[in-house]
């Protein structure tokens, strides 16, 4: 009998769910790439088809980078953006069988608020209560004044929420907590910014309708796990209508299709010229143009480039090459965070949509060139 030693986990390892990708997922990626792009997606909104690459990338159980370890700032970083994304459930498994939550203020923070996210307070104090490290930053104060208050300890609550206030005033906070530790009168209105602000309008009895949520806890409420994207395809018979159904349904896209499309984008009035071309474009990025003389109509498009540095471009074209599903999601998801309330150029979303088509991600690479055709005016 033959015995290997077990690879140790890392920030990577534990699943939030089941995703259906491999255990490969992050081979060969760069450590630098997945530093860079996390922070983003727990900080900046993305398109339905980009949030759904991202939560199932995210929620994936698989050694991480070479090199990645048991980062505790990664595995923060990770859990953050599962959370905003709308997967609280995930992030919340992932953060449970976290080797030490204790010794670190970032996860046990990511731990207390996924629980306060899911309504299980009895759990966030309980990782407030284990942690070492950090326990008088303003967070923890605030939060062991709500878990005293629920625990029936109200001088101790008092105390706690004196000290929190004195350290750092938050009127909204002060509001709440001062209702709460009151035991009646006129808390005002409700406040959603995280899961302490929902805690404790829910004990408080509030309607939380009347505040406006932030992402996670709209997530929270919602009370359902992130749906994949569901694309609605308006009735109508043009050419790029067909394409994004083929694409929506899993079919393939007939290189007749394609011609046509192509051949229509070249000879479109000046009026109506980007849009064709984009349609084009995005179309041929994922079912490609088979001969010469549709590789020949594809190269003469005219559109111009989007604003991903060219850098960012070649390594995005060369993972999905490489059929390196992570390090392909990772770039991708950076351009998409990137690209602000305008969205992703027609060229930037074809680079995406080949990229991950041809690194293994197919059904993200339809969501991509569907949402993309159904943008276009």
């Amino acid at each position: 009998m033959e015995v290997a030693p077990l690879a140790a986990p890392d920030a990577f390892s534990t699943a939030g769910r089941q995703t259906g990708l491999a255990q490969d997922l992050w081979r060969d990626a760069s450590v630098d790439t997945l530093n860079a792009v996390l922070p983003k997606l727990a900080a900046r909104p993305l398109s339905p088809a980009a949030a759904a690459l991202a939560r199932r990338v995210l929620a994936t159980g698989a050694p991480g980078p070479r090199g990645l370890g048991a980062d505790p700032a990664a595995l923060a970083a990770r859990a953050a953006a599962l959370v905003a994304l709308g997967d609280v459930k995930a992030a919340s498994a992932i953060l449970a069988r976290s080797p030490g939550l204790d010794r670190s203020a970032e996860l046990s923070r990511g731990a207390a608020e996924s629980a306060l996210l899911s309504g299980e307070d009895a759990r966030a104090c309980a990782v407030a209560e284990a942690l070492t490290v950090g326990r008088e930053d303003i967070y923890w104060l605030r939060l062991r004044a709500y878990c005293q208050a629920i625990g029936g300890r109200a001088d101790q609550a008092q105390l706690t929420f004196d000290i929190a206030q004195a350290q750092a005033r938050d009127v909204v906070f002060g509001r709440l907590m001062g209702a709460k530790l009151a035991g009646g009168g006129d808390p005002g209105a409700p406040s959603l910014r995280n899961g302490l602000d929902y805690a404790l309008c829910r004990s408080l009895g509030l309607d939380l309708s009347a505040a406006k949520p932030a992402p996670a806890v709209a997530s929270a409420l919602a009370g359902a796990d992130p749906a994949e994207p569901a694309w609605t395809i308006p009735a109508g018979d043009s050419d790029r209508l067909a394409a994004a159904r083929a694409l929506a349904s899993g079919q393939p896209v007939p290189p007749e299709l394609v011609g046509r499309l192509l051949d229509a984008a070249l000879k479109a009035e000046a009026a109506v010229r980007p849009a064709a071309q984009a349609t084009a474009l995005i179309v041929a990025a994922y079912a490609g143009a088979p001969g010469p003389d549709l590789r020949g109509w594809l190269a003469a498009l005219s559109l111009p480039e989007g604003r991903t540095p060219a850098g960012r471009s070649l390594a995005l074209a060369a993972a999905g090459q490489d059929h390196l599903p992570g390090e392909t999601a990772l770039l991708a998801l950076w351009s998409c965070a990137e690209a602000g309330p305008a969205g992703l150029a027609p060229a930037e979303r074809a680079r995406i949509v080949q990229a991950l088509r041809l690194a293994g991600l197919d059904a993200d690479a339809r969501n991509f060139a569907v949402e993309g055709l159904l943008a276009l005016p």
